[in-house]
């Protein structure tokens, strides 16, 4: 059984739920048993290449840090850049949310371009999670599973504390 984990994991293109691992064996396993096979399949690759890691959308195979460094020349597409807006707006959007249009403009203290909202849908890490009750019906947005995944996220909880970067945003001053 902890063979045919490893095989799914290691051959899926995203993270497995415990309900997708759960498929493999056709119900006849328990979830506790599935989390402790999990846990032993960590185990016996503490000592290797890749660590398995729980993101957001399950259980997943990812190189360890030490690697990136070479794995990086294989791809050697540079890592999209981007602006200060778009990063701010997102920051907002992950601490706050979920909100408005609106209210990230009222945070920031400008208007926040089309643009910036497209490109954090564009890459999954932002979607309209519904309306706000008041005239205009604004959208609400909020981060999707996707952008813990790519932040090694488990919850919004593993985020750090916000009043980290007011810190260290006072102290660069």
């Amino acid at each position: 059984m902890k063979q045919v984990l490893e095989a799914a994991l290691l051959t899926s293109p995203q993270p497995l739920s415990l309900d997708d691992l759960l498929k493999l064996f056709a119900g006849r396993m328990e979830r506790a048993t599935l989390r402790m096979l999990l846990d032993e399949l960590k185990a016996d690759w503490s000592d290797k290449t890749l660590d398995l890691v729980q993101v957001a959308s399950g259980y997943r195979f990812q190189a360890k840090a030490q690697y990136s460094e070479y794995l990086a020349r294989l791809n050697p597409e540079r890592q999209p850049k981007y602006s200060r807006a778009v990063m701010e707006t997102l920051a907002i959007i992950a601490y706050r949310q979920p909100v408005t249009r609106g209210d990230i403009e009222q945070i920031r203290g400008v208007a926040v371009n089309p643009n910036v909202i497209r490109q954090l849908q564009e890459r999954d890490w932002i979607d309209v999670v519904g309306q706000r009750e008041v005239p205009g019906r604004p959208s609400l947005y909020a981060t999707t599973k996707h952008f813990l995944d790519d932040l090694n996220l488990r919850s919004l909880a593993e985020l750090p504390p916000f009043e980290t970067f007011v810190q260290t945003d006072i102290q660069s001053e």
